[in-house]
């Protein structure tokens, strides 16, 4: 799942950015195109400027056919968007020429919206003309001496070059949408394939926590397998660390067992002595309390190990059919109801001895019956869990009673036999495994112990 998320944010990561270059990158295009589109289209009514400029300087051609020799059949056409006009600027009524397009219309000034002069004396800028339509216009004020000075005006169609940054831009987005797929396709490749090595190495952490496997396996890219490597080395060393804690648990119980069972013989052999009687009490003492912490040190060094499952099925099975062999002569009905599959994750010892714990209890106390159930079930946090169930139909134990049952060599009937220490051994070991151990009361009558432990 983590590598799931991580290939997911990796991906998402890579397509906001490549849509973010994109846009960026159109954006930057577009106004390019646009620049080269406007100084192209500038070039050409700069060049019909320049003619209709030379007709009117020139001596010989008459003001009233000037612009002839401009070529363009859109300045014959009316209101075809493409017009020239001429203002002679010394007259008191100024003389206007302009194209026949133009028909009874007129030009915008330019130099009366504040538009800046070039070093070439000409302005240019977009204005509304005939009929609002809008047009590119370039004009320049000439000064022909004795031959007056006149304000000359040039204006092209302005769609042409909109719909020619538009046919661009149509065609830039279709080539980008092309390039997203492509890099779409591209990064998800790389991104699956890429970060498949951390997926192996994730579900090969899931299966040795599972207990199904040991060390990672297989082949890694040599950027990955110093990572694969350092982890397998843990997993060795924390076997190690857990097989030495073991010898040295071990050792110390050997250690301590002798000397105690020696001053126990002392204090037997002594036995009208009071001081032997208080050796022999100080003594038991300190056997439950060295039995005490050197189990609590051994379940420990165990529940370090990674990846321990056992079948709950076989072990409660076995456990139920042994209480009843050594309960025979009372002729106990046993109810079993135990799913197809169940898995403990942790050491069967441990298990047996919590089970066999809470079935030795409902064997003893039962009147004529003793049910057993176990299932799966998952929290609310989405823990997997196995609860084992046992009831029977005895006395059944108070709320307060069943305060003082885990308490380590509490014994509420001193009838049955038993230390006392069974419950709480019970109790240490859920706790090291940090499941429930919940005592209640039984559909069928008596007592009812209900034991949730961690699920494989």
């Amino acid at each position: 799942m983590r590598a799931n998320s991580l290939a997911l944010r990796l991906f998402l990561s890579a397509m906001a950015w490549t849509a973010l270059i994109l846009v960026v990158t159109g954006f930057i295009l577009s106004g390019v195109y646009r620049e080269a589109v406007e100084r192209a289209f500038d070039r050409r009514i700069g060049v019909y400027l320049k003619t209709l400029i030379a007709d009117i300087a020139a001596p010989d051609i008459p003001n009233a056919q000037a612009g002839q020799s401009l070529g363009e059949p859109l300045f014959e056409l009316p209101l075809s968007g493409w017009y020239w006009q001429v203002v002679r600027l010394d007259d008191a009524n100024p003389q206007i020429l302009s194209s026949r397009s133009l028909w009874d219309g007129t030009l915008p000034r330019l130099s009366d919206q504040n538009v800046a002069t070039a070093d070439d004396g000409t302005r240019k800028a977009y204005a509304d003309g005939p009929e609002d339509q809008r047009l590119r216009m370039i004009e320049r004020e000439i000064d022909l001496g004795d031959g007056g000075r006149y304000m000359v005006a040039i204006g092209g169609d302005a769609s042409e070059i909109d719909d020619e940054i538009a046919l661009f831009e149509f065609a830039l987005l279709i080539t980008f949408l092309l390039l997203a797929a492509v890099l779409l396709l591209t990064t998800l490749f790389q991104v699956r394939f890429g970060l498949a090595p951390l997926k192996r190495i994730s579900e090969g952490l899931a299966a040795i926590r599972s207990g199904s496997a040991e060390r990672l396996e297989g082949r890694f890219p040599e950027e990955i397998a110093p990572l694969a490597r350092e982890t397998n080395a843990l997993l060795d060393a924390n076997r190690e660390i857990v097989e030495r804690a073991r010898t040295h648990v071990g050792n110390l119980a050997h250690a301590l067992k002798t000397p105690l069972s020696v001053m126990v013989n002392e204090a037997a052999a002594r036995a009208g002595d009071p001081l032997a009687a208080k050796v022999a009490e100080q003594t038991a003492i300190m056997r439950d309390q060295v039995s005490r912490h050197l189990e609590r040190a051994r379940l420990a060094a165990r529940l370090t190990v990674v990846g321990t499952l056992t079948d709950v099925v076989p072990v409660v099975r076995s456990i139920a059919r042994a209480m009843e062999k050594a309960h025979h002569e009372r002729s106990l009905a046993v109810a079993l109801d135990l799913p197809p599959a169940a898995q403990f994750r942790g050491e069967r010892q441990d298990l047996e001895e919590m089970v066999g714990n809470l079935v030795d209890n409902a064997f003893k106390w039962a009147g004529s019956r003793v049910a057993i159930e176990v299932f799966r079930e998952r929290t609310e946090q989405g823990a997997e869990m196995v609860r084992i169930v046992v009831d029977d139909d005895g006395p059944g134990l108070t709320p307060a009673e069943r305060a003082q049952v885990a308490e380590r060599g509490r014994r509420l009937d001193e009838s049955k036999p038993g230390s006392g220490l069974g419950l709480s051994i019970v109790v240490e070991l859920v706790g090291l495994y940090r499941g429930q151990l919940n005592l209640g009361t039984a559909p069928i009558g008596g007592l009812r112990a209900e034991l949730v432990l961690p699920a494989g």
